[in-house]
């Protein structure tokens, strides 16, 4: 019944144009659209919805992730742009000095947030 659907995933954020400003200084294309709501238009397709919420309060998990070819070369550019790696040292996730994780178990990966404390990751594919 579904698999035909064009299906899209959508998350709140704090402010639509501090979310617009940051996710276009990531290089992404943005539009916003009916009732203010924000779409990331990415591979030119609008499949992801932020839309605004007063009472915000980030997700505590990954909302979002963009697969990379190099996930170094990403997290350098990022680093350069201002973006701030999250860093863990826990007994299942360990990042290294730049935020990457390179465990045996699992894609290399590197976690950040836009201004509204939402999780998003880049992971080598």
């Amino acid at each position: 019944m579904l698999q035909t659907s064009k299906a899209f995933s959508s998350f709140s954020v704090k402010n639509i144009e501090e979310a617009k400003a940051f996710y276009e200084s990531i290089g992404l294309k943005t539009k916003v659209g009916e009732m203010g709501i924000l779409e990331l238009v990415i591979d030119g397709a609008e499949n992801i919805m932020l839309y605004p919420k007063d009472n915000h309060e980030p997700a505590t998990f990954t909302v979002l992730n963009f697969p990379v070819g190099n996930i170094d070369e990403t997290v350098d550019e990022l680093i350069s742009k201002g973006i701030k790696f999250e860093q863990y040292d826990s007994e299942y996730i360990k990042t290294n000095e730049k935020g990457i994780s390179k465990g045996a178990q699992g894609p290399k990966i590197a976690w950040f947030k836009d201004p509204s404390g939402n999780i998003l990751s880049v992971l080598e594919i």
